[in-house]
C-alpha cells in the first residue's frame, strides 16, 4: 500500500476495526505520523473510538464523531479530511458495515481521490450473508456505489473468534481468492490471529473482542 490514505470496509462482523487498529499500531511503530478517523456512525459497539488509550500510548492520532461511544446514531462528523491528511504521513479510515456504513464516506470521496487512496474491503467467510463469493461481492458493489469509491485489495480476515483454527484459516484461502478474483483485485493478505503462528499469513493482535460481533 503506497498512498497516505487507507480506508478500511467490509461486513459488519468482518474484524475490520481490528484489522485497522493494528494497521494504525504497526505503520506508528515504523515511526510514520499516523491519524485513525473513526467513521462508523452506524454501529455504537466496538468503534474505533473505543481503542483511544492504545492510541494515545502510541503516538497515534485518533478522529471520531462527536456520538462514538454512546447508542446514538447520529452523525456529527464535521472533520477536515484534506488538512488531517496534509498533516499526517498515513491517514487509517475505520467505516461502518455495508453499505450502510458507507454512506458517511462518500462525503469524502473527491479528496480521496485527489490524494490517492487504497480501498481494503475485509472479509470474513464464516459472517451471515457472505458465505459465498457471490454473495460477498455482491455487498461490495452496493458500499463501492454509495460511497463513490472503488475497492484496490481484498483482505481476507475469515475467523470465528476464539475458536479459530489453522485449518480454518487455511481453509478460507480459496474463497478469498475467489473474491478477489470476481472483484478484479488482489488478495493483499489473510490476517490470523498473532497466536496461531500460521505461516504466510500476517498475524494481527486482538484489539477488538469477540471479532464476530464488531
Amino acid at each position: 500500500m503506497n498512498e497516505k490514505a487507507i480506508v478500511i470496509t467490509g461486513h459488519y462482523g468482518s474484524g475490520k476495526t481490528n484489522i485497522a487498529v493494528n494497521l494504525a499500531v504497526e505503520y506508528a511503530a515504523a515511526g510514520e505520523k499516523v491519524c485513525i478517523i473513526d467513521l462508523d456512525i452506524v454501529n455504537p459497539y466496538f468503534r474505533t473510538a473505543d481503542f483511544g488509550d492504545v492510541f494515545k500510548d502510541k503516538g497515534i492520532y485518533l478522529v471520531a464523531p462527536q456520538y462514538a461511544n454512546t447508542n446514538l446514531d447520529i452523525p456529527s462528523l464535521g472533520l477536515d479530511m484534506g488538512a488531517l491528511l496534509h498533516g499526517h504521513d498515513r491517514v487509517i479510515v475505520d467505516v461502518g458495515g455495508d453499505d450502510a456504513g458507507a454512506i458517511a464516506l462518500g462525503q469524502y470521496a473527491t479528496i480521496l481521490k485527489n490524494f490517492g487512496y487504497d480501498m481494503l474491503y475485509v472479509v470474513n467467510s464464516f459472517r451471515y450473508l457472505t458465505g459465498t463469493p457471490e454473495e460477498t461481492l455482491e455487498l461490495l458493489r452496493d458500499i463501492e456505489l454509495v460511497s463513490s469509491l472503488k475497492a484496490t485489495a481484498v483482505v481476507n480476515n475469515s475467523n470465528i473468534g476464539a475458536d479459530t483454527t489453522p485449518q480454518d484459516v487455511q481453509g478460507s484461502l480459496e474463497y478469498a481468492k475467489a473474491v478477489a478474483d470476481l472483484a478484479g483485485i488482489p488478495l493483499l493478505f489473510t490476517a490470523a490471529k498473532r497466536e496461531l503462528d500460521i505461516p504466510d499469513t500476517k498475524p494481527v493482535d486482538m484489539y477488538v473482542r469477540p471479532y464476530w460481533l464488531e
